[in-house]
């Protein structure tokens, strides 16, 4: 690996050009009359050359001398507040600015959108104390987040992000409860929740007044998807119903306490009169949709609670429970900011519609609608 070296706040680039131009150390302290060790103490940043020195070897490298050395801006210390808990120095961070807060949270796997790594806004310098911003702050003002458990919020993010404005929306994986949570105590400027109706009572707007306590919200549709559970391919148990996973020999893996899904699971449970140790895997727990999936592909479990969609991108067999509708809420006083008008602006649109449409078990009809207010 070539890496820029510093030495008093300079970075030194020389390996890497020289490694380009196809030269040795011994070749290039010939070429400039120097000694080899000088060169591998430059380049290991242990020596600062003087400027005729500098002048000779941008010369031979065919650069300027700004391209060999450059001096490293001072990084400032930012009140950053960690909204989980991190102790290892050297972590990356995606930022965010809440309420005249930076907020940050560690580039992990609850990332909805990773398909790669991502471009770090900060890394921490000090166990819960220090974060080196590499992100211009100004950059963060039109920048929100998200927390759900939707996969088709990478989806809207990518819609987001397409309509324009320099709007940019950052979706982080937390199950309803988790992501309520998170909005609660300031960590996020929207949450998703998704619990199914048992009466005449929005679940959702009931749920996030419960959370919220005494903030104030706006619930808003995003999409209505199918539950159930993803089962081997062909499914060999042959599980028709949540009552199947009694069945001997099959092995299930559940979600984390939270999950809205697992409350589905209880409450159809409960209504056949199952005793949750009744199913094998119960206190199994994936985090994920995705990870349950997973985890069925592999063969490690014969069945996981997850999305039709999520079954169907796997090629695993699916047994629906119920549709039930993923809503967005937003705190009152986030409503005027850019990013929010236009993400409220592109659920409005025909293409977001049509692209999520599209996704089996996926349905829009509630997009965009106010559902109630907390």
């Amino acid at each position: 690996m070539v890496m820029n070296l510093q030495k008093d706040g300079v970075l030194c680039n020389v390996k890497a050009i020289r490694i380009t131009k196809g030269l040795s150390q011994k070749e290039l302290a010939e070429r400039v009359g120097i000694g080899r060790q000088a060169i591998y103490d430059m380049e290991s940043g242990r020596y600062v050359p003087n400027t005729a020195v500098a002048l000779r070897l941008a010369k031979e490298l065919a650069c300027r001398v700004e391209d060999l050395f450059q001096m490293e801006e001072p990084a400032g210390e930012h009140p950053v507040t960690l909204a989980e808990k991190i102790n290892t120095p050297g972590t990356r961070l995606s930022v965010v600015r809440i309420n005249n807060r930076l907020v940050a949270y560690p580039q992990d796997g609850r990332w909805l959108l990773n398909e790669g790594f991502h471009s770090a806004d900060g890394i921490l310098e000090q166990a819960g104390s220090k974060v080196r911003m590499l992100q211009d702050e100004d950059r963060l003002e039109k920048r929100i987040l998200l927390l759900g458990c939707d996969p088709a919020f990478s989806i809207l993010n990518a819609h987001v992000t397409r309509y324009g404005k320099g709007a940019e929306l950052l979706c982080r994986f937390a199950s309803s409860h988790r992501a309520l949570t998170g909005l609660h105590t300031g960590h996020a400027h929207l949450a998703a929740a998704h619990l199914h109706n048992t009466g005449p009572e929005e679940s959702n707007v009931a749920f996030a007044k419960n959370i919220l306590k005494n903030s104030k919200a706006l619930v808003v549709g995003f999409s209505l998807f199918e539950e159930g559970l993803m089962v081997r391919p062909g499914n060999p148990y042959g599980i028709r119903t949540v009552a199947d996973l009694t069945k001997g020999g099959v092995r299930f893996i559940n979600r984390d306490h939270g999950a809205a899904i697992r409350i589905l699971l209880d409450d159809q449970l409960s209504r056949l009169g199952i005793p949750t140790d009744k199913v094998n895997g119960y206190d199994k727990v994936a985090l994920s949709h995705i990870e349950g999936a997973q985890v069925v592909a592999f063969g490690l479990a014969d069945a996981a609670l997850g999305l039709s969609a999520i079954a169907a991108t796997y090629q695993l067999d699916f047994v629906p429970i119920q549709f039930v509708r993923c809503d967005l809420i937003i705190r009152q006083e986030f409503l005027e900011l850019p990013a929010i008008k236009i993400l409220l602006d592109v659920l409005q649109t025909k293409a977001l519609r049509t692209d999520l449409s599209s996704l089996p078990g996926y349905e829009t009809s509630m997009m965009g609608k106010i559902i109630g207010e907390v």
